[in-house]
């Protein structure tokens, strides 16, 4: 082979390296340009993950009431009423706002013990929720009210698991709270299904009623705060009774004999 074509063919054996040279980087160009497609949308996937995640762990999710109860009923007046049947004494009355801190931390304290006293036939309940803050400024005063005409709504079979979640649910004190839609959707989750419900609670349709109920507890009953408990219309010492679960039960089942 001649020196001219032992060149030329180094040149087109150069040539056709350069090619597939080309070939091979126009492939790792394409694959990185995939590969970091492919990463930007896993980022994304996740980061939608992990907010949607964060946004449901912050969502408060109400549940329905575990464990036996008496039977519940409403009276016409809206009190709630947890007895066995045949048991009407010693009676227990729980004045109580829903926007009232005080009460919240009774109901920590003392509300499973009430409960399972009613269930035991030890005691007959009579829950007697109004609007406290009626005075106030808002938010204090549309949470309370709002919260008061949406437990009315409330079926009595629904009505402890409901009246336990605004208390777990209770906003801060000055804080805007008891949304509407939360409200609304507290009742589906714990299980009330009444197509008249979800009207009920946003237009408030029982604030007449909490008027009246509010007006017994401050006019006809002197209650002059929250919460406010009488066992057979003797008023519980705060304090030494109503917050301590062994003092109650004591004072009440000394008032039953049982």
């Amino acid at each position: 082979m001649s020196k001219a074509a032992r060149e030329r063919s180094a040149r087109e054996r150069l040539a056709v390296e350069r090619k597939r040279q080309a070939a091979r980087d126009k492939q790792r160009r394409l694959l990185t340009i995939v590969l970091g497609a492919v990463v930007a949308v896993a980022v994304v996937v996740v980061a939608v993950v992990i907010i949607m995640d964060q946004r449901d762990k912050g969502m408060q999710h109400a549940t329905a009431h575990k464990g036996a109860l008496p039977p519940v009923t409403r009276e016409a007046d809206g009190s709630i009423v947890l007895a066995k049947a045949g048991v009407t004494k010693p009676l227990l009355e729980v004045f109580e706002d829903f926007q009232c801190p005080i009460c919240q931390e009774m109901e920590k304290s003392s509300g499973k013990t009430i409960q399972k006293l009613a269930t035991e036939g030890k005691v007959k309940v009579v829950y007697r929720p109004f609007h406290l803050f009626g005075g106030q400024q808002d938010p204090v005063k549309t949470n309370s009210l709002r919260s008061a005409a949406a437990a009315l709504c409330v079926p009595a079979d629904k009505w402890v698991s409901y009246h336990d979640a605004l208390f777990e649910f209770q906003p801060a004190e000055g804080s805007k709270g008891f949304a509407p839609k939360d409200l609304v959707r507290w009742g589906k989750e714990v299980g009330i299904t009444d197509a008249g419900f979800d009207k009920c609670v946003t237009d408030m349709q029982k604030k007449p009623q909490v008027d009246t109920m509010t007006d017994y507890a401050l006019k006809t009953r002197k209650v002059e705060g929250t919460p406010t408990v009488f066992l057979d219309g003797r008023q519980l010492d705060l304090q030494k009774e109503i917050m301590s679960p062994g003092a109650l039960e004591a004072v009440i089942t000394g008032a039953s004999g049982k």
